[in-house]
Order: C-alpha cells, then sequence, then structure tokens
C-alpha cells in the first residue's frame, strides 16, 4: 500500500484530492498539509511513501519543501501537482527532487500512475509538462535553465553576457535597458547563484555551458 499525503492550500481542493483518490487500489492518504512546512513536519512524522505537493503554499513553498525533503525525509518521493507550467517552475522542482510533474485538472488515472510510480522509484510527468521538457532540450536552452532554474529568462540572458566577458555598460547597450536595471539583474543573479562576485558566478555560468569555454 502506497502510504500519500497531500500538500495544498485550498482545503476544497484538498479534499477534492482525497475523494478522488480514495477509491484507488493502492492508495492510502494518510494526512493533509496545508503549508509547505507542515508538509515538511507530516512528513517527518508519518513517513508517507509520496508527497502530491503544490508549488504555492504559505510559510514555505513545494519547492523549498521538497528541497527540505530531499535531506530529512528522502524515503518520501515528491510530485508536483500545480497550475503553474513555466520552464522556471518546472525546472526547479526537478533539481529540487521532485518525481513527477502534473498540472491541476490531471485526470484520477494519471494522478494516481504518478504517484505509484513515484513510489517504485520512477518519474512520471503529466503530457503537458512532457512536452515542454523535450522541446526545451531540443531547443537547447534545457541545459542552463535545468543549471539555474532560479534565474527568470532575462536573467539568464544577463548571465550570459556577463560570463561572455561582458561589462554592465555593454550589456545595457546591447539589451537596450538601463544600467541601473542590468546592476539589479547581476545583483539578484549574484544572490540566487550564491557568489560573492562577477568572476565566482562566470565560472559557475562557464561550467554549465553559458558564455564560451
Amino acid at each position: 500500500m502506497t502510504r500519500l499525503l497531500i500538500a495544498d492550500d485550498h482545503p476544497a481542493f484538498r479534499r477534492g484530492l482525497e475523494l478522488m483518490l480514495a477509491d484507488v487500489d493502492d492508495v492510502e492518504i494518510v494526512g493533509a498539509a496545508e503549508t509547505g512546512l507542515r508538509a515538511v513536519e507530516l512528513a517527518e512524522q508519518l513517513a508517507p511513501d509520496v508527497i502530491l505537493m503544490d508549488l504555492r503554499m504559505p510559510d514555505l513553498d513545494g519547492i523549498e519543501a521538497t528541497r527540505r525533503l530531499s535531506r530529512s525525509a528522502p524515503a518520501t518521493a515528491v510530485v508536483v501537482l500545480t497550475m503553474f507550467e513555466d520552464d522556471d517552475s518546472v525546472f526547479a522542482a526537478m533539481r529540487a527532487g521532485a518525481r513527477g510533474y502534473l498540472l491541476k485538472g490531471a485526470e484520477q488515472d494519471e494522478i494516481a500512475r504518478a504517484v505509484l510510480a513515484a513510489a517504485a522509484g520512477e518519474a512520471l510527468f503529466g503530457p503537458e509538462i512532457a512536452r515542454r521538457v523535450i522541446a526545451h532540450f531540443a531547443n537547447g536552452t534545457g541545459s542552463t535553465a535545468a543549471a539555474f532554474p532560479s534565474l527568470t529568462s532575462r536573467e539568464r540572458e544577463v548571465l550570459e553576457m556577463v560570463a561572455a566577458g561582458k561589462g554592465n555598460a555593454t550589456i545595457a547597450h546591447e539589451l537596450m535597458i538601463s544600467l541601473k536595471t542590468v546592476r539589479n539583474h547581476v545583483s539578484n543573479i549574484f544572490t540566487k547563484l550564491q557568489v560573492s562576485g562577477r568572476s565566482a558566478a562566470i565560472v559557475k555560468a562557464r561550467d554549465a555551458g553559458l558564455g564560451g569555454s
């Protein structure tokens, strides 16, 4: 029997999932959490096999909750169930350790398959997400998005130019934005990459294939 915990901040949606999955063979719902922090606490207490995790929740979002669970409860698999299908969310969830990614509105059998697959150590993505992931890698941008999922598209663009050795003034000119905006982007990049300066950011970016060798 696969022990399942549901984490979502909308009571009606949580209840709907409970009703939807209550009669699925081999799945037992052992608890529900309304915040990411509560999901982590319950996972440590109840040791579920799988958590259905929303991304946008109070106290702690689903990405950080998944990241913490990969450390504190590594035997528990996370399947993201969310309304967000943007590349940043998908790749951030993957890097945090999610073993599945479905969009809200998925049918009962699709959710059940993802839960059982995750419990068996497999990964399963909804068809919409699978197409996005395949297209992203086919376009040659998957590696950078996967390497730096917290960056926005513009921040990745700025980072690539930084990695190519371009200064802030040049970046501002080429992107037709203000120097102050470039500085803000660069500051955000340093924070998200957890680096102290430009040279460290360049090393990380080039290791990921940005800006040339």
